[in-house]
């Protein structure tokens, strides 16, 4: 190991969809690369709303795309963690007690807003009295805790964004902890990064406001600050918030659909970046070309169309053996190398196979030509080149050519109007085949 450590930190109150995968798949390759550890932490402090069919759900996910993890960690399993920092931070007086109503400080924004001001927190709390403190506890109300930033420029250098600097008088103090004691994000993750020694963060751009408190957090709880980068979000093909034809499907529903692991893994791990998005069989070819520092600050855009493309050219140029698990039984390699040319899921393979295994409704579009080619049926055995010399034949029979005479043959054959190319089809149908359905029998 080279002492570098990522993280994806995802909580288990869903299935992980597309935009979960790419940050997955982003941290998970920088490892790779680097030769650093990658490790899968469950943000599962929401425990109303986490559970272990959605943590088992995403361990099932990353699986599917490949990604293995080399350390695991629960934030539920760390309450005495952030109960500490919380502890440490009172007694520096960084973390100071709040009792504002949730529609008190809605209110109190709308009014900056109207005023044209920026909706950051005044600090009100800071001004109460030992006294006011006591008198609003006695109301029942109980405190929230905020970090009390230092008003200063923050700045990092951004592995996407280059040098970064945000004054942190422009933001509110962060609440740290609820009312009812619960460590909120921004504590949790500190202390996790912190205390479980993560070298570099990279996740979304929309975290970078809040890099600027965390950093400050990080330092006011004595742990080493990571490098952060920033990757842009991901739009839809015309520029607006992912569709739902894609953007806000599980990694479940794209696998339920029949997407290849390696389709969705070429695309995101090259979406937003310098280099081609192209087909590629193994995790190991995206981790050698993997550069962080090539991925642009502008946003990137998923198109589902692409997907599919990049699927289909994806199953185009598997061998055999990586498919022949989830072929049909007693699919051959023959059978493979001709239908792979011609699909776009997997699944679709399986439904060439009654064309040459089993029975299929005769078709017969032009009568004559189908009788010809009974007349002229070659003898066994047959190879590529039987379906070039018997067509000739027919063709000088009837005097049929191109799409006359070929489209009657693939209907009389196949009982499909396109498919496959026919010659390497041919000997898998067989002579018996071929000859009931010219028949049509």
């Amino acid at each position: 190991m080279t002492g570098i450590s990522v993280r994806f930190a995802p909580s288990p109150t869903g299935r992980l969809h597309v935009g979960n995968a790419r940050g997955a798949l982003l941290n998970w390759l920088f490892a790779r690369k680097s030769g650093g550890s990658f490790l899968l932490r469950l943000d599962d402090t929401d425990t109303a709303r986490s559970t272990d069919d959605f943590a088992q759900g995403i361990e099932a996910d990353l699986r599917w795309l490949g990604l293995d993890w080399d350390r695991f960690a629960k934030q539920s399993d760390r309450f005495a963690l952030y109960t500490a920092a919380t502890d440490r931070l009172k007694s520096s007086g960084r973390l100071y007690p709040c009792y504002e109503t949730a529609e008190e400080l809605d209110l109190r924004r709308k009014i900056q807003l109207s005023q044209k001001k920026p909706p950051v927190y005044n600090r009100a709390a800071l001004k109460l009295t030992d006294d006011d403190r006591a008198k609003l506890e006695a109301e029942g109300r109980k405190p929230h805790w905020r970090f009390k930033l230092e008003h200063r420029i923050t700045a990092w250098d951004d592995i996407v964004h280059g040098r970064v600097e945000i004054d942190a008088a422009s933001l509110s103090d962060p609440v740290l902890v609820r009312s009812d004691g619960y460590p909120l994000y921004t504590l949790s993750s500190v202390v996790d990064d912190g205390d479980l020694k993560i070298s570099h963060v990279i996740r979304g751009e929309d975290h970078v406001t809040n890099t600027a408190a965390q950093i400050q957090l990080f330092e006011a709880l004595g742990y080493t600050v990571p490098t952060f980068g920033h990757f842009s979000l991901l739009l839809d093909a015309d520029g607006g918030g992912l569709s739902k034809r894609l953007g806000s499907l599980s990694l479940a529903d794209l696998r339920d659909q029949g997407y290849e692991p390696m389709a969705l893994n070429s695309l995101l791990a090259r979406l937003g970046s310098a280099d081609p998005v192209e087909p590629q069989l193994e995790l190991a070819t995206l981790v050698a070309g993997f550069d962080l520092g090539r991925f642009s600050r502008a946003p990137a855009r998923l198109d589902p169309h692409e997907l599919d493309l990049l699927n289909a050219k994806l199953l185009h140029a598997m061998d055999f053996a990586a498919v022949q698990p989830r072929l049909p039984a007693g699919a051959t390699e023959a059978f493979w190398l001709a239908v792979r040319g011609n699909i776009g899921r997997l699944s679709e393979a399986a439904d060439w196979w009654p064309v040459i295994s089993g029975d299929i409704a005769t078709v017969i579009e032009d009568r004559a030509v189908v009788d010809a080619a009974a007349e002229t049926l070659p003898a066994e055995p047959w190879d590529g080149t039987t379906w070039k010399a018997w067509t000739q034949q027919i063709s000088a029979k009837t005097g049929a050519k191109g799409k006359a005479l070929f489209h009657p043959l693939r209907l009389a054959l196949t009982g499909r109007d396109k498919g496959p190319e026919m010659a390497p089809l041919l000997p898998l149908i067989g002579r018996d085949r071929v000859a009931r359905r010219l028949r049509g029998m």
